[in-house]
């Protein structure tokens, strides 16, 4: 089955802003071309997937789902995106993991603040994303979580969710924010570093706070998340007794699940993949 296109929803109780904003390309962001040889793309046989409406108070947000075609419910996990927002990369991470049994559902967190897909540079997209605020990205994947339970298919019941490098900061959050959260996996999220206004924690700081065990995926040589800062949240996960645990792997650099990028290390990303779905599975997420 081919992705489903995108239908305009009605417009009724939908402000104009979110029809600008909300159609979700299908490509690569532009700032991550020219795109890889070893990119990675999973086809649709057997699954439904494509763009969906997520409401979220008086509005709405795109977001990218993908499960089985057959009848569920099936368990969920949302998948939170890397700083290039919902491209192809992450749409295809949600086709894995819906052939692999779940419902799948990446929600674009920066839409109210701009469309990071179109922006041609890392330093283009970071002031768009530094004004997106933690409390508002909790909200919306609450507002996914309950979208997936009355309408998508979904049993909230098995719920976990997974992240990819500022998805990955935002993996440890929502794992300290939904006590129905059963479990998450972090790919290299950010641990420590600056507390701005709209972001005033760091994953460091809510280890006691943490409702559900969380799998984090670091790399030894990566040059934006400094090893010490991960050996530092392993000690505090310790010192509070916390079934969360991290896995480093010594050679691999920042992004080295991101296909798509010169990053990618498939050994360490095939490692991690399987260790992602042990992780769900052990926990109440299959």
């Amino acid at each position: 089955m081919q992705d489903e296109p995108f239908t305009a929803p009605a417009t009724r109780g939908i402000r104009r802003r979110d029809l600008l904003l909300g159609s979700l390309g299908a490509g690569f962001a532009l700032a991550v071309r020219p795109i890889s040889a070893s990119t990675i793309t999973t086809g649709t046989t057997g699954l439904t997937a494509g763009t969906v409406r997520i409401p979220v108070g008086d509005s709405s947000i795109p977001a990218y789902r993908a499960r089985p075609s057959a009848a569920g419910p099936f368990p969920v996990v949302l998948v939170a995106s890397e700083i290039f927002g919902v491209h192809a990369h992450i749409r295809d991470i949600c086709r894995r993991l819906a052939q692999a049994g779940y419902l799948a559902i990446a929600p674009s967190l920066f839409e109210r603040q701009g469309d990071v897909s179109r922006l041609a540079s890392i330093e283009a997209i970071l002031p768009v994303v530094a004004r997106v605020p933690d409390g508002q990205v909790m909200d919306d994947l609450d507002a996914t979580v309950s979208w997936a339970s009355r309408q998508g298919g979904g049993d909230a019941g098995r719920l976990g969710i997974t992240g990819f490098c500022w998805g990955g900061r935002i993996t440890w959050l929502y794992a300290a924010h939904n006590p129905a959260l059963k479990a998450g996996v972090a790919w290299y999220g950010r641990l420590e570093g600056n507390r701005p206004p709209l972001q005033p924690s760091a994953p460091v700081d809510l280890v006691p706070r943490l409702k559900a065990p969380v799998l984090g995926l670091y790399g030894g040589r990566d040059d934006g998340i400094p090893l010490a800062t991960v050996t530092r949240m392993q000690e505090a996960l310790q010192a509070a007794g916390s079934p969360s645990r991290i896995v480093i792997y010594p050679e691999a650099p920042h992004g080295f699940n991101a296909d798509y990028r010169p990053s990618y290390r498939a050994e360490a990303a095939t490692d991690g993949w399987r260790r992602l779905l042990a992780w769900f599975r052990s926990h109440g997420v299959a």
